[in-house]
């Protein structure tokens, strides 16, 4: 399956001229612009090329780090799964990324204090 990159790319230079910034907090769940990428990296999905994501840290408004969900089971080391609506979503830790805040398109919920401690013990694991 080819994918069609210039369609990112239009969409990129869209998301580059948004002027306002979105609100946002640590453990908040939203649907974000990850676009197409390469590879094993994670996309996003349909015109928009959203893909869920937890806030993981906030630098300022501008910056901050996420991890991007899937709805796949994964039993690893770099995967972490927690309830999230009634339903398991899992973090894919190994795709911890720095995203501009412009990419953040609207918030779907939260990650409960417990969860959210958890994974980010898991992802201490992981780093050198």
């Amino acid at each position: 399956m080819s994918k069609d990159f210039k369609a990112w790319h239009d969409k990129k230079a869209d998301i580059d001229e948004i002027v306002k910034r979105l609100f946002f907090h640590e453990r908040e769940i939203w649907y974000c612009h990850l676009g197409l990428n390469i590879g094993f990296e994670q996309d996003g999905r349909g015109e928009d090329f959203l893909r869920p994501i937890i806030v993981l840290r906030k630098f300022n408004k501008e910056v901050l780090w996420i991890v991007p969900l899937t709805h796949t089971k994964k039993n690893s080391r770099y995967y972490y799964s927690f309830n999230f609506v009634g339903a398991t979503s899992t973090a894919i830790l190994s795709q911890l990324k720095l995203i501009d805040s412009r990419r953040l398109s609207y918030k779907i919920g939260e990650i409960d204090s417990e969860s959210f401690l958890s994974l980010k013990q898991k992802l201490k694991v992981i780093l050198p």
